[in-house]
């Protein structure tokens, strides 16, 4: 019969955090990393949610490997994709969010899709087209200060048009309301302008269950992961789904606990604040660990001394906008981004090696530093720590109990994250 749902995401926190809002609405998810080179029992497995590293990549690369994982989802029969991006639209003009889908639609035969960002409850809506992040517009949210995707413009049609050269549309919140047969109508009279893309409102649960109700049949939609809590129930309407008890179910959690952080987030920076009002930490510096092998080696012993204990180890690259310019101004922006990659990356393959059974990875570009060196391939997702950020398993080779990983995206999380994850784990 194949799987329901197909997702592309274009990170690998944000395939996590979709994979854990459908898990959460029943259904059973496997997130693999990269287009999958070996065949998949998928007998069990309702959805399967493919991580990419292509957020900040060069365009023609983003598209390639998108039409890559789409075309490995449609051989295992997905009913619909999915195209994930942050609920914060992190792109630039150029791309990759808009290159992206016109790509997928043009693969897939379809005419339009709609773009669906908002996640209400991570206070990420989108109202007359215009993306909020709790009541500050994006531009006014932190967000601009992103060192890799500054994001200056809340206006989201605005933002598309000048990554595509087709007409961007909008679905307007007095449209949505008034229920699924009209937010249909109105997409359907833009498809016949043109329109491919469609910004679409959302304020609420009750908004995004509208919108499912609208596209649940369409070949391709796209957006963050709001918009996944939403679907499932719908799949289930059409008779496509099953009903299942405990989706999420993990085998028990084992080994020490270690947190590295490499997100220079608003949410990320209060995160680490308050673990260290508790607990110790190791600060890395890109400027240091340019200079010598002398700081990593200081962080490995901070943790081997620290490891042997039940409380978690935190070892942190996050910064301060000013910290970050400075080592950019020094290193380059490129550069002081890949110290502290391979520096996290590095730290993650020694420290799970040594006894590491749960390990927590704060930022989108360091989890996906972290799962490669890793050599992680698949990860079966579990429980809900906070909106958007599940636990997550996978066996490693040569390891007799799974690891437990939990990716986060540095937007994501209460301020006491940090603490609490490795509670909702025990």
């Amino acid at each position: 019969m194949g799987i329901v749902l197909g997702a592309v995401a274009d990170d690998f926190t944000g395939a996590t955090d979709l994979a854990n809002n459908l898990v959460r609405a029943g259904m059973r998810t496997l997130q693999v990393i990269g287009v999958p080179r070996v065949a998949l029992d998928l007998a069990d497995t309702d959805a399967v949610v493919v991580a990419l590293k292509s957020r900040s990549c060069p365009v023609q690369e983003a598209v390639s490997d998108s039409l890559a994982a789409l075309n490995w989802l449609g051989g295992q029969g997905a009913r619909q994709i999915f195209f994930k991006y942050c609920s914060t639209f992190d792109s630039t003009d150029d791309g990759n969010i808009g290159p992206v889908t016109d790509a997928l639609l043009d693969q897939l035969g379809a005419r339009q899709t709609v773009m669906v960002p908002a996640f209400p409850a991570n206070g990420r809506t989108v109202y007359q087209g215009h993306l909020f992040v709790g009541d500050r517009l994006l531009n006014d949210s932190g967000m601009e200060h992103h060192p890799l995707n500054p994001m200056r413009d809340a206006d989201l049609v605005r933002t598309l048009s000048r990554q595509t050269p087709h007409p961007v549309g909008l679905l307007a919140h007095a449209t949505l309301t008034a229920g699924a047969a009209q937010a249909r109508a109105h997409l359907n009279k833009l498809v016949s302008q043109g329109v491919r893309q469609v910004i679409c409102d959302t304020l609420d649960e009750a908004d995004l269950r509208v919108l499912a109700a609208t596209v649940a049949e369409c070949p391709l939609v796209t957006g963050g992961s709001g918009l996944g809590q939403a679907l499932p129930a719908e799949y289930r309407r059409l008779g496509w789904l099953k009903e299942v008890d405990n989706a999420g179910q993990l085998a028990p959690a084992s080994g020490t606990s270690l947190i590295l952080s490499g997100s220079c987030s608003r949410a990320t920076l209060s995160q680490i604040e308050h673990f260290l009002s508790r607990y110790e930490g190791f600060a890395l510096d890109p400027i240091a660990l340019a200079a010598s092998d002398e700081q990593l080696d200081k962080a490995l012993a901070f943790a081997r001394d620290r490891l042997n204990n039940t409380d978690p180890v935190l070892i942190y690259a996050s910064a301060t906008p000013d910290q970050v310019k400075h080592a950019q101004d020094q290193l380059g922006a490129a550069a002081a981004g890949e110290r502290v990659e391979r520096a996290l990356a590095t730290l993650a393959k020694a420290l799970v090696s040594e006894g590491v059974g749960k390990l927590l990875v704060a930022g989108g570009e360091t989890s996906g530093a972290v799962v490669s060196a890793l050599g992680i391939r698949q990860l079966r997702i579990g429980s809900q720590i906070d909106p958007g950020v599940p636990w997550t398993q996978t066996q490693l080779p040569g390891h007799q109990a799974p690891l437990s990983v939990a990716l986060k995206s540095g937007n994501f999380g209460g301020v006491d994250f940090f603490s609490r994850a490795f509670e909702v784990l025990a």
